[in-house]
């Protein structure tokens, strides 16, 4: 049995390596700064020991795996490799732990970690799966034959990686701190690519995706027509979205979703695109895509009183319009209060007006300063640039979260990478 060790176990795609492995029967620990992240508490229940920073967690025979956050000068990162043992960043160490499957990576700049839920929800309908998800949740099984994962884009850290299959869910300009602009980020994409050994599943109704250049097949999946994969007759029900799926031009089968909007049906059907090529059983298919419960912090409901509370990870205005679209479809007949914190102030910068205009798109909108990340902790710009390029829009702390009792029968979005579950708990908290 190996002890593996992670630096920066909190991490959203560390916490997960480290369920996988723990499930695996491995023994894991790891450290990370004093504050508490979501992530956190699924670690502790399973009993990972989580310790502070200190170099002296790092003892020799450990296998030491480090978080991409974490640079190379820090004490624990400085001692694992003075002692001279086994030593990864984890996208490293990923890319070699998938070797033993036949591995599927989720990436594109939107919709990541809800595809790569969906698909290793279905998959396990059929095939044991074992998966990593980009929301803190992976898990190991013994004797699987295939690897889900969420493969990120920043930093180029997905050429790490040689998958089996690519979905690639769409091209968008995103980390301003590290992309220059459109073009460089898909450059990125064609290089991770060339590195797919089966097949390419690409959402067709992207342009972009259309200029992806490789010498394996390319599976284009969407609702346009000149898709191989497509989705036709899409109707909304009252608990969820039934489509029919058409894989060169012939029907494959009728679907239902427990999701609302569009880009759920897109996730749907590049989930189905790989079970498709792999053979899976589509009733079993069908039948795991319809019991769905979503993945954490993708649009997750409470209802309290009269009113619908939803924690979203949305932090770019795609993902915002996404979200506001599916409020508005799963219920039309209620109002849409936004309650968004940006990420970065670099992001904010870059998208400020692109930021505003999907956010017109609710009822009412309540923002929250910017939430700085480690690496960047000031900007040019403040909350009240963004508030002041929406109508009625309304600066907001958490002092003032009570505002929200007045928006009575409707549905609350809080959305954003930060911090901005603090908000939805002192409201919560409140009620």
């Amino acid at each position: 049995m190996t002890l593996y060790h992670f630096i920066g176990i909190k991490g959203s795609g560390m916490s997960a390596l480290a369920h996988i492995l723990f499930d695996m029967d491995n023994e894991v620990q790891g450290s990370d700064i004093d504050k508490h992240f979501f992530t956190e508490d699924a670690l502790r229940d399973k009993g990972i020991k989580i310790l502070p920073f200190d170099a002296d967690n790092i003892k020799e025979g450990m296998t030491v795996i480090a978080g991409n956050a974490f640079g190379d000068d820090h004490p624990e990162v400085v001692r694992a490799k003075e002692l001279g043992g086994e030593y990864y960043r984890y996208h490293d160490f990923l890319g070699e732990f998938m070797s033993q499957y036949t591995s599927i990576a989720v990436t594109g700049a939107h919709g990541k970690t809800s595809t790569t839920g969906l698909l290793s929800h279905v998959m396990n309908g059929d095939k044991k799966t074992s998966y990593l998800i980009g929301d803190g949740t992976g898990m190991g099984q013994l004797q699987s034959e295939y690897f889900a994962f969420e493969a990120c884009e920043y930093r180029r850290h997905f050429l790490s990686y040689t998958p089996d299959y690519a979905i690639i869910t769409n091209i968008d300009f995103d980390h301003p701190d590290y992309f220059s602009g459109l073009e460089d980020v898909f450059n990125a994409f064609q290089e991770m690519a060339l590195k797919v050994k089966k097949a390419v599943i690409a959402c067709g109704d992207d342009a972009i995706l259309h200029d992806i250049k490789v010498d394996i097949p390319v599976y284009y999946y969407g609702l346009n027509e000149d898709n191989r994969v497509r989705a036709e007759n899409i109707r909304t029900t009252a608990d969820g979205t039934v489509f029919d799926v058409q894989i060169d031009n012939q029907l494959y089968g009728t679907f239902k979703t427990p999701m609302f909007g569009n880009h759920q049906v897109l996730n749907a059907l590049a989930v189905i695109t790989v079970c498709y090529l792999e053979k899976l059983d589509v009733d079993n298919i069908k039948e795991a895509l319809e019991l769905f419960g979503g993945v954490k912090r993708r649009f997750s409901e409470k209802k309290i009183n009269d009113q619908i509370l939803i924690d979203d990870y949305a932090h770019h205005p795609a993902e915002i319009k996404a979200t506001i679209e599916s409020a508005t479809k799963k219920y039309p007949d209620k109002n849409v209060i936004a309650i968004f914190q940006p990420h970065t102030f670099s992001r904010t910068e870059k998208f400020l007006q692109e930021f505003a205009d999907s956010l017109k798109e609710a009822d009412q909108v309540y923002l929250c300063e910017i939430f700085g990340s480690a690496r960047e902790q000031s900007g040019k710009l403040t909350i009240q640039d963004l508030a002041d390029l929406i109508p009625d829009a309304q600066v907001i702390i958490e002092e003032q979260i009570e505002n929200l009792k007045s928006h009575e029968n409707a549905v609350l979005l809080f959305m954003g990478a930060g911090d901005i579950q603090k908000f939805q708990q002192a409201y919560e908290n409140l009620l």
